[in-house]
């Protein structure tokens, strides 16, 4: 029963992290859903939700972890040089009402 619900609260912070978070690329917003990244993200800052430690500094560290190929895979740059810094505001926000909620 419980893996049911730690899936369905990973999906459910997926689709919102999809959702309310995207990448300024040449002023495009393209939203982590439709890089596929929203479920990757999810995974790894979860931990940081069930630990009861989500804050800014953790989140960060997490974003500068995570690589985006760019270029078809020439190039690669951490997930955190392309959030805009109000939408990494935006995450730190969902995290928290997650893990109030939880």
């Amino acid at each position: 029963m419980a893996k049911t619900n730690t899936t369905e609260l990973l999906e459910a912070l997926a689709a919102e992290i999809g959702e309310s978070v995207y990448m300024d690329i040449a002023k495009w917003h393209l939203y982590l859903s439709n890089a596929k990244l929203h479920t990757l993200v999810a995974e790894r800052l979860y931990p940081l939700i069930t630990s009861n430690s989500v804050n800014e500094d953790q989140v960060l560290k997490v974003l500068q972890s995570i690589t985006v190929k760019i270029g078809g895979g020439r190039s690669e740059l951490p997930l955190i040089d392309l959030l805009p810094l109000q939408c990494q505001v935006t995450l730190v926000d969902i995290l928290e009402k997650f893990q109030r909620d939880s």
